[in-house]
């Protein structure tokens, strides 16, 4: 009797560990979500977190919290990386962390590429913004201009290492240019400085742009993004105006600590696609001018690779290092 108790016991732990992970996965989340946002409170990020915090609050009928880690990306990526991988803990960043950072930093305490991606979340156009008195007005005049000016074009951007930093550094391997680096703590001192014309190019999110080329305070010279933007019908791509391949797009992605489970990064997915197809969160995106990136963890893991290649080149060719 003893011994088939005692069988009867291991036979019950075994299924109990066999449906646990889909039981555990079925019950989630369970108390508090966070989710870090490497970047401080009023940036896009920032924004994009927190309406994605309140739709996934209401649909998971838990608190999802926002903490916003100011002391960089790189800090709030690590914070992440160390997080129990339980999914109480997501990142949505910008694509520095999640793509290039070790192509940029040598000491950092984490790898991009161990984080679990759960899902792409929206993009928008970035644009070549140009202060309103250059004499450039065309990609190729400035190409042109560049050329006979080497080293005296200068060109903003939130921070080294950011993406605007990466465009500028990929039109000077493209344009065979040689331009100045302004890097600034955030892009509304970037875009103030073009405004008041202490520099003289931006590559700028067409979100805080338009507003500003449509107040006439700066020009907008040329889409960066593959295609046009329906904010700028008539304003021609970089690629469309002598430099084909030319590619650069503000994008925002979710993902979870290294060793997360699949099926749990696949669960957190399908709830945040819903969310993004809603219509009521579409109709905030296209108010941000972002557009909603729907898709599986799987296309996310193919982005981020697609998105590492495009500027590991132009880190390697324009020879950018950081400290």
């Amino acid at each position: 009797m003893r011994k088939l108790c005692l069988l009867t016991f291991a036979a019950l732990t075994a299924a109990l560990a066999s449906v646990a992970p889909g039981t555990a996965q079925d019950a989630y989340p369970a108390s508090r979500v966070t989710i870090v946002v490497p970047s401080p409170a009023g940036s896009t990020t920032d924004a994009l977190a927190r309406l994605l915090a309140e739709y996934l609050g209401r649909k998971w009928g838990k608190p999802v919290i926002v903490e916003n880690n100011a002391r960089g990306l790189n800090a709030g990526a690590e914070q992440v990386a160390r997080a129990q991988p339980d999914g109480y803990t997501l990142l949505v960043s910008a694509p520095l962390p999640l793509t290039i950072a070790d192509l940029l930093y040598k000491d950092i305490n984490y790898n991009p590429s161990a984080f679990v991606p759960v899902s792409l979340l929206a993009k928008g156009a970035n644009v070549l913004s140009v202060r309103k008195d250059l004499p450039a007005r065309t990609v190729q005049e400035l190409v042109a201009y560049g050329k006979a000016n080497q080293g005296k074009l200068t060109y903003g951007s939130q921070g080294a290492g950011s993406t605007a930093h990466l465009s500028g550094a990929q039109l000077e391997v493209r344009a065979g240019i040689k331009m100045v680096h302004v890097p600034y703590r955030g892009a509304a001192p970037a875009l103030n400085d073009l405004i008041a014309g202490h520099i003289d190019m931006f590559f700028d999110t067409v979100t805080t742009s338009v507003p500003m080329h449509q107040a006439d305070k700066i020009r907008i010279m040329a889409v960066a993004s593959p295609e046009r933007v329906p904010a700028l019908p008539d304003i021609p791509t970089i690629a469309e105006s002598g430099l084909p391949g030319f590619r650069s797009i503000t994008w925002f992605a979710m993902a979870a600590p290294p060793h997360t489970p699949e099926p749990l990064a696949a669960k957190i997915n399908r709830d945040v696609v819903d969310v993004l197809q809603s219509q009521e969160v579409g109709s905030k995106l296209r108010e941000m001018r972002l557009d909603p990136m729907i898709g599986t963890p799987a296309d996310a893991t193919a982005f981020f690779k697609d998105e590492r290649e495009l500027w590991g080149n132009v880190i390697k060719e324009a020879n950018v290092t950081l400290q």
